[in-house]
């Protein structure tokens, strides 16, 4: 079966920085694929290339068709099918429109006279809200209320791939997991195809099928969300579960799985970008010089999931997965 989305090569530069790099994965029909990574990684990048709101190159294939080598007028269009949920909803809604021209704007024809059909009646209702909230205005409304005209706006359009930029971010930890439970609901019951991107890996088990772990751009790891979680090989993987704290437990990592560094950041030049905070690597192995000149992209190990790593095989004891 034809892959929803499949992006191919992925690569964005500004002017001389090349903040994501020769990125593939495949999201196929009807699941969740989750991108996950500290700020500064590469994942809300690669949302914004794959809508058109970023300059790249690569091939990106929506139900096979490649979008990236078509005209503006053609790429618009089949972009169409493609909608995003941002993380700030405040920023996101034109303070101007109102709940039903909000939503109005995903469906086709003049916002105005669509704001008040059934069919945003019925959109509201799908995501929770209550259909009297029509003629609200965004600052009348709660953060969650706000979230949920927002995922209402994107369904509007029957998207083909919705894309999920940390979409509880914004929201108090209460109103969190109304949200994510939303969500689920919705890709349950419509068989929504999610591009679902978080620094939470606890929520991206809970939320995803699947799982690439990006580190300086790059994916680094990339599987099955629970093989991923609970087998994770690159080390960097390991540094992201062991930042999730956990009640009861001071440490989640043994002490020689702690970074060499956790301030340093990418490592200029050949070789893994990860080495200068790995703890398999060079600056804790002098005899690992294999990280300083060879990119382990080149020989990603394919086992139960990918690990671009050279010392995958290695692992370390003690990491304990999130439930």
């Amino acid at each position: 079966m034809t892959a929803a989305l499949a992006v191919e090569g992925l690569s964005v530069r500004y002017g001389s920085a090349t903040v994501v790099r020769d990125v593939s994965f495949e999201v196929p029909r009807g699941s969740v694929l989750g991108l996950v990574g500290e700020s500064g990684s590469g994942k809300s990048t690669t949302a914004r290339a794959i809508v058109g709101l970023a300059p790249s190159t690569g091939a990106i294939r929506l139900g096979g068709t490649d979008i990236s080598g078509m005209g503006a007028r053609q790429a618009r269009q089949a972009r169409r099918k493609v909608q995003m949920v941002f993380q700030d909803p405040r920023s996101s809604l034109d303070p101007r429109f109102t709940v039903g021209q909000s939503v109005a704007e995903g469906l086709s024809g003049t916002t105005r006279g669509a704001a008040r059909s059934p069919r945003v009646r019925e959109l509201l209702e799908l995501v929770s809200l209550d259909p009297g909230l029509v003629d609200s205005r965004p600052h009348q409304l709660s953060g969650g209320q706000r979230q949920r005209v927002s995922i209402a706006r994107a369904l509007a359009a029957e998207p083909d791939l919705l894309i999920a930029d940390e979409v509880t971010a914004s929201l108090d930890v209460s109103v969190q997991a109304v949200v994510l439970n939303l969500l689920r609901r919705l890709q349950t019951e419509l068989g929504l195809t999610m591009l679902f991107i978080s620094h939470n890996l606890a929520v991206v088990r809970y939320m995803c099928d699947d799982l690439a772990v990006l580190f300086n751009g790059q994916i680094v790891e990339q599987g099955r969300v629970e093989h991923v979680i609970d087998h994770p090989e690159h080390p960097y993987t390991r540094s992201l579960i062991g930042a999730i704290p956990e009640m009861g437990q001071r440490r989640l990592l043994s002490e020689d799985d702690v970074e060499v560094s956790v301030t340093a950041g990418p490592a200029a030049g050949p070789g893994c970008d990860y080495r200068l905070r790995c703890p398999l690597g060079p600056a804790a192995q002098a005899d690992r010089e294999v990280c300083e000149t060879t990119d382990p992209q080149a020989a990603a190990q394919q086992r139960e999931h990918a690990a671009a790593c050279h010392f995958a095989a290695a692992r370390l004891v003690g990491t304990a997965p999130p439930h």
